[in-house]
């Protein structure tokens, strides 16, 4: 399995694209693509029929997978965008920001 930097919940800025310099939460990892749906970033609209009698279609707007690639990790303590270094203590992978040196946590 691929070990990513970003996890869920992180909070990531986009570097690429149509929506780059905005930033949003993770809301999901898809690992198996290597992807991320940001929230309120790369937003899709999706035209959904009436299942039921009486309902009505709609368009729907939702967030599109964005490529893990062209997002970055948003330090919390710096709040700066930056590259994530890890190291090892009590027998845990730790994140750590290199631009302050400080441990990421969820």
């Amino acid at each position: 399995m691929k070990k990513f930097n970003i996890k869920k919940d992180d909070l990531v800025i986009v570097t690429k694209g149509e929506d780059k310099g905005k930033k949003g939460k993770v809301l999901k990892v898809l690992r198996d693509k290597n992807r991320v749906i940001v929230e309120g970033v790369n937003i899709v609209k999706k035209h959904q029929k009436a299942r039921k009698q009486g309902e009505n279609s709609r368009i729907i707007e939702k967030e599109a997978p964005l490529s893990i690639s062209n997002v970055m990790l948003v330090c919390p303590k710096c709040n700066t965008p930056t590259k994530v270094g890890h190291i090892r203590s009590d027998n845990r992978n730790l994140r750590v920001c290199k631009n302050c040196r400080e441990m990421i946590v969820r």
